[in-house]
């Protein structure tokens, strides 16, 4: 499974990069606009990421904007609904619009701060990223 983290807080980064790296690559972006960028350059090599890990409140390109833009870029590429990428929101905002405006925009998950490992590994054996 080949992950990226878009978080600009360093330890929940670091957090993030310890649960997921026993399963592949786990890349991050410190911003929505390097999370972009960075999607778009795996799809042209042909290594598409698996799953996003997005914050909602980041600099430059919050999350919310984010996912708006990679659901784009993956109907603009046609890439098929059932090999789109898994996005999770991560964020400290945990009242029902934020949660209800993300599924909304195509979020397949919102998990609020402090992340709790079990209930990201339950999702990820869920969609059948990892055993």
């Amino acid at each position: 499974m080949k992950s990226l983290i878009a978080e600009d807080n360093f330890t929940n980064r670091v957090l993030l990069q310890e649960i997921l790296r026993p399963y592949g690559p786990a890349h991050v972006a410190v911003n929505g606009r390097e999370a972009l960028m960075a999607i778009k350059e795996a799809h042209q090599s042909g290594a598409p990421y698996d799953l996003i890990c997005l914050d909602i409140v980041m600099p430059e390109m919050d999350g919310r904007s984010a996912l708006r833009a990679i659901r784009e870029f993956e109907e603009e590429r046609q890439v098929p609904s059932a090999n789109h990428a898994k996005i999770v929101m991560t964020t400290m905002l945990g009242d029902g619009a934020s949660v209800v405006t993300s599924f909304k925009e195509s979020c397949d998950a919102y998990i609020v701060k402090p992340i709790d490992r079990g209930k990201l590994l339950e999702h990820l054996r869920h969609w059948g990223l990892i055993p």
